[in-house]
């Protein structure tokens, strides 16, 4: 594999969400990404999640199965698992059974509420982590109830990104020091680190528990979404004085002294419904021929089917086409190494991965007869 991560290599058990997520990142970035699921599993091909794995199929019901992945383990840099606390322990392949067998081995646990703590075994989603985290309770307009932001803040951004983040810091550490250790990767703490901007604006007096009264949560007339004559959006993001003044001439504006006081908070109601009337005078591509890739501040607000084909993104690469799949391309770029086009995972690979641990042919066949590796 190309990458900055070519040479690890990471044991995947099987899960949903930010775990998966977490071993995309890492197989993006060149790491091998082993990973362990149940034999009769569906392989979705089409999942972007799972790309660029190799893919085995385990039965982690039995010793054997549950042999084959220590012995697994044992070649590996790192694993990642998401199960509630305690299971992995239950199967035999908690992290003290497993440090025992490769000393250096990078543990990473992603829960929702955390190993430890009053909620640790309870059952939740992206939605109550990031409400636990005081993240929900940020999103939303004033006087309407908390939106969640689908599930990118605590599965995605708090979870899989966390750990990811988390396992390439104790990568280099086990580098360093020939130590091995366990990440406890919850979405409530990242969903927190997420929100630090926003702590230090309480601290400050910015910022208001009043949801959709601060300056980045829509009640700012400068920095929100407006519809247009045809039924489309636009963003507007023009904070700064310089950026706010473009926006005023390049609306026409300028000569209204009503925008004059950019940061007076009793008049950005008034403000939003004189831009909320104007922007609906002109279409879409109208706004994006005056206002794109100027100091406004300016994006169409595109939906997914029409991203991909936006110039900038067809530029960047920023998507790309793997087994007829249109996803995000691997992301952050870097200026020496060179991430690998995504590949989609289709078929199950477990006998060669066992020819590579060193079982002979008649183990393998075994095995997989018995139904244990697939």
């Amino acid at each position: 594999m190309a990458g900055p991560l070519a040479g690890l290599r990471i044991i995947e058990l099987a899960g949903i969400g930010p775990g998966p997520f977490a071993g995309m990142m890492l197989a993006d970035h060149g790491a091998e990404v082993i990973r362990v699921d149940r034999p009769g599993a569906r392989i979705d091909a089409r999942d972007p999640l799972l790309r660029s794995r190799t893919l085995v199929g385990v039965d982690l019901k039995s010793p054997e199965g549950i042999a084959v992945v220590r012995d697994l383990v044992r070649t590996a840099d790192g694993l990642i698992e998401g199960f509630r606390p305690g299971v992995t322990e239950r199967l035999g392949l908690g992290p003290d059974a497993l440090l025992a067998d490769n000393p250096k081995l990078v543990y990473g646990r992603m829960t929702g509420w955390g190993q430890t703590g009053p909620y640790a075994a309870a059952a939740g989603h992206d939605i109550n982590y990031i409400a636990l985290a005081g993240a929900l309770h940020a999103f939303g307009r004033a006087g309407e109830k908390p939106t969640p932001p689908i599930n990118m803040v605590g599965d995605f951004g708090g979870g899989g990104m966390m750990l990811a983040f988390g396992m390439v810091s104790a990568l280099l550490h086990a580098a360093k020091t020939g130590a091995g250790q366990v990440i406890d990767a919850a979405m409530t703490d990242g969903a927190a680190v997420l929100m630090s901007m926003i702590w230090g604006f309480r601290a400050n007096g910015m910022w208001s528990d009043d949801r959709g009264t601060n300056l980045l949560d829509t009640a700012a007339h400068f920095y929100d979404s407006y519809e247009t004559r045809d039924g489309k959006w636009i963003a507007i993001g023009s904070i700064e004085p310089q950026f706010y003044v473009e926006l005023r001439r390049l609306t026409g504006l300028d000569a209204d002294p009503a925008f004059d006081a950019q940061m007076d908070r009793a008049s950005w109601g008034p403000l939003k419904d004189k831009l909320t009337a104007l922007f609906l005078t002109r279409t879409r591509d109208d706004w994006c021929e005056m206002m794109e890739m100027t100091d406004v501040c300016f994006a169409p607000v595109l939906s997914m089917a029409e991203a991909p084909a936006h110039p900038h993104n067809a530029a960047r690469a920023t998507f790309v086409e793997a087994g007829g799949v249109v996803q995000p391309a691997p992301a952050p770029r870097y200026s020496i190494s060179t991430t690998a086009a995504p590949a989609m995972t289709t078929a199950f690979s477990g006998g060669n991965v066992l020819a590579g641990l060193g079982y002979d042919a008649a183990r393998i066949a075994a095995l997989t007869a018995a139904g244990t590796v697939r």
